[in-house]
């Protein structure tokens, strides 16, 4: 067994373990996470590849040198007879400019010396046609480097094979991106996209001398890496000289072949142990989530017997946790599993000796009847009762259901653009959709609005205040979260609706958990008007909101321990995230000595 695949197999564990968070969103999919360990080795891999250390060197192969002086001799061929241009002779390659020692029989060269860059043609909207020759744009090259068929751009076949025959693209060409935000990306072109012409912002690297194509662009991944500076910029660019005169580190030919072949098996290798890791986290999320939605479908149905569902989670946290409960993804699974149970009433054990809900109810409406008559609330028209069957779920025996207006006062908040001469205005601090997240406010970014003196109090939030979303896209309807004097006068524009308790009794964190609970986001999805990727929910539909109310002592026990489960929650997962920086750190270490 090679040096390579005593480390690969010797550290199949970090290789697959190695996970890293993606920035991308995605509801429990794969694409919240990146199979690091595995990354890393393909790039040790490549990086091996280019530095004589994946293969042993064979003292019968005909040396680089030698290749070097063909591709030479070739290339004063092409020019003699018009099929290159005759290029500017490349600087010595001084002993200070290079990277690392080579193996017995390797070279040092210049990119140009054994490759020409030819750019793109600039092709025009008006030259495209409905079909004919496909026009290879940077939009088509995926990250792998392989070439995508969207969006296709074509020319006329005659046109492409007569005037812009120079641009013509063969199965194997390497193509590098040199300007642009995808700056430094590499496309290989594949029959299938055939015929093809290049267009602009890329370059042709034509080869010489037969040297392996894969080997080719492995060397061109490793000048990109380690010898320039690839910038996001949308202005950055890639000067053709100074990018030809990169070091290019160059194998006998007959060591570049076992060098591809080795490549080739070990990529193998890794698309198996991805596929396997993929395929394992994959049925890891689909266990625990059908463990975890058939407990909540069993809650919904189980009415006021919420023993079944007690004794059933009990049994999952405490003899399985440690299987079912090993990913940041599933810790978010229990997460929103915990806040289902919560206002279902699964999470705490009812009191007999408990004021039951329809207690409380009744004085929420005492007090909102006495504060219209006081002109302090605005009287909304009534909207049509709950009738039976349209509840989410089945209710414990001392909860009710209600609607949102019969239990807040429910405003919208400032409309911006309106005209306001005349008056006098006040600055203030101001909420909007993008600070109000689910449960908590984000105030990093505050924007400040003009409005009239005497609107500050009508549009000013105060502490225990709900805050709710009215839209945006799917995830951003109906967000709540909780105003706790965090700024000491701030308001909110129309996009965000205020609701505030009718009487000090209640409980406003158990409504914002309800109101961000499945229930309710459920509810918004089938209530709210919907675009393409767009939706949003109106006053009138955010008073209809259905609310399960517990008894007012239950509801603070409910909050309590929701918050006790919530950091446990978190604290499992910082210990989740700290083990997967360390096994990160641990696969860069075991690629640096690798390559030391």
């Amino acid at each position: 067994m090679s040096t390579i695949e005593k480390l690969v197999t010797d550290n199949i564990d970090l290789w697959t373990s190695a996970i890293e968070k993606r920035a991308t969103q995605g509801r429990g999919s794969n694409s919240k996470i990146k199979l690091y360990g595995i990354q890393k080795l393909r790039e040790l891999i490549l990086e091996l590849a280019v530095r004589g250390l994946l293969v042993t060197q064979d003292p019968k192969d005909e040396p680089a040198s030698v290749l070097l002086d063909k591709i030479k001799k070739e290339k004063e061929r092409l020019v003699k007879v018009g099929k290159i241009r005759k290029q500017k002779v490349t600087s010595a390659i001084r002993e200070d400019e290079k990277l690392f020692m080579l193996p017995d029989g390797w070279v040092w060269s210049r990119l140009a010396e054994i490759s020409e860059a030819n750019t793109g043609y600039a092709f025009k909207s008006s030259e495209y046609t409905e079909t004919g020759t496909f026009v290879l744009r940077v939009t088509n090259i995926n990250p792998d480097g392989s070439i995508n068929l969207f969006d296709n751009k074509f020319i006329d076949p005659e046109i492409a094979s007569t005037t812009y025959e120079k641009f013509s693209l063969t199965e194997g060409d390497v193509l590098l991106v040199m300007v642009g935000g995808s700056l430094g990306k590499i496309g290989i072109v594949s029959q299938e996209c055939l015929p093809a012409v290049l267009n602009q912002n890329m370059w042709k690297l034509d080869r010489f001398g037969g040297i392996e194509n894969k080997y080719f662009i492995a060397g061109i991944r490793f000048i990109n890496e380690n010898q320039i500076t690839i910038t996001k910029s949308t202005h950055g660019h890639l000067a053709q000289g100074a990018y030809m005169e990169k070091l290019f580190p160059l194998p006998p030919l007959a060591e570049q072949h076992r060098i591809v072949a080795k490549v080739d098996e070990l990529m193998a290798l890794c698309d198996q142990l991805e596929q396997q890791q993929t395929d394992s986290i994959t049925a890891h999320q689909t266990l625990v989530e059908t463990l975890l939605n058939g407990l909540v479908e069993s809650a919904k149905s189980s009415g006021s017997n919420n023993k079944n569902t007690s004794e059933y989670f009990n049994h999952l946290i405490a003899n399985h946790f440690d299987t079912l409960f090993t990913t940041e993804h599933s810790i978010d699974q229990l997460k929103q599993t915990i806040l289902q149970l919560a206002v279902m009433g699964k999470l705490v054990p009812q009191d007999p000796n408990d004021e039951p809900a329809s207690v409380l109810l009744e004085k929420i409406s005492k007090e909102k009847t006495r504060l219209i008559e006081k002109g302090e609330i605005r009287k909304e028209k009534p909207l049509a009762e709950i009738t039976e069957g349209e509840e989410p779920f089945e209710l414990p025996g001392t909860w009710e259901w209600t609607k949102l207006e019969d239990i807040v006062n429910i405003t919208s908040g400032i409309t911006k653009g309106r005209k306001l001469a005349g008056r006098k205005l006040t600055t203030l601090p101001y909420l909007r959709v993008a600070n109000v997240q689910r449960g908590f406010l984000d105030l990093a970014t505050m924007k400040v609005i003009e409005l009239p003196e005497d609107e500050v109090k009508k549009f000013t939030v105060v502490e225990r205040d709900l805050l709710i979303t009215e839209g945006g896209d799917w995830d951003k309807v109906g967000r709540t979260a909780v105003w706790r004097n965090e700024l000491p006068l701030v308001a909110h524009q129309n996009h965000v609706f205020k609701a505030r308790c009718i009487s000090k009794e209640q409980n406003e964190i158990w409504l914002e958990k309800y109101l961000n609970s499945e229930v309710a986001r459920d509810y918004f999805a089938g209530s709210s008007k919907q675009t393409t990727n767009l939706a949003s929910i109106n006053k009138t539909q955010l008073r209809r909101c259905f609310i399960a109310i517990p008894p007012i002592n239950e509801q603070h026990r409910i909050v309590a321990k929701f918050s006790e489960l919530m950091a446990l929650c978190d604290t499992l997962k910082t210990r989740i995230a700290k083990n997967q920086t360390i096994q990160i750190h641990l696969a860069d270490a075991i690629v640096e000595q690798a390559i030391g």
